[in-house]
């Protein structure tokens, strides 16, 4: 099943008809107690990621399920044209620039950076290079995703934060605060893929 797709905004515009979207979604897979609202709190986290992004920002937000063998795979995504027009660059060189530290901290800041270097294709890749994308990021041809160079992946990196023993407490700290790193099974989003892409996938056990 997949929704309808709801246009939304850097500045939130779009937000509600969004939601009312999840909230048919939730109702549609029957969800009900913890379940609907932990994919309420994903579907606004992957809304409210948007903010800041870069001014006239506009993604595609919609939500879409897999039935499987123990239940079924809800998946919350947020597309947009890597395209910019000349403005927007410059406005996206810019808060890379001056915002890159403070933006990248938690897992929010972090999926949005990654967001921003999705969209602004013509910065150069040695500037993605730092720690926590490594321990987040395989090839997307090792996997049957949708084409593109490869993948940063939030369970790649929660794993990799949790086993080695190097990790420092500043990251197992922002993923035991953050919403999304606590309710969300996987969150990948798509480098240099062709589209800036954040996909959110929550399992249901037992869901019919």
């Amino acid at each position: 099943m997949k929704t309808d797709v709801i246009s939304i905004y850097s500045d939130l515009q779009g937000r509600s008809k969004a939601m009312a979207e999840a909230e048919r979604f939730t109702e549609y897979l029957h969800l009900n107690g913890k379940n609907a609202m932990h994919l309420r709190l994903l579907a606004e986290e992957a809304i409210g990621m948007v903010h800041g992004i870069v001014q006239d920002f506009k993604g595609d937000f919609w939500l879409e399920s897999e039935q499987t063998e123990n239940g079924i795979t809800a998946r919350i995504i947020v597309s947009a044209d890597v395209d910019v027009s000349d403005r927007q660059e410059e406005m996206l060189l810019n808060v890379s620039t001056t915002g890159k530290n403070e933006e990248a901290k938690g897992i929010m800041g972090k999926i949005r950076q990654l967001l921003r270097w999705s969209i602004q294709h013509t910065e150069d890749e040695q500037e993605i290079k730092e720690s926590w994308f490594d321990m987040g990021c395989y090839s997307a041809h090792t996997t049957g995703l949708a084409t593109g160079n490869y993948y940063w992946s939030l369970a790649n990196y929660r794993n990799s934060v949790n086993n080695d023993p190097q990790s420092d407490q500043d990251q197992r700290d922002e993923l035991e605060k953050s919403i999304i790193a606590k309710l969300a099974d996987e969150v990948r989003v798509g480098i240099r893929s062709g589209k800036a892409e954040v996909i959110i996938e929550k399992h249901f056990p037992n869901a019919q």
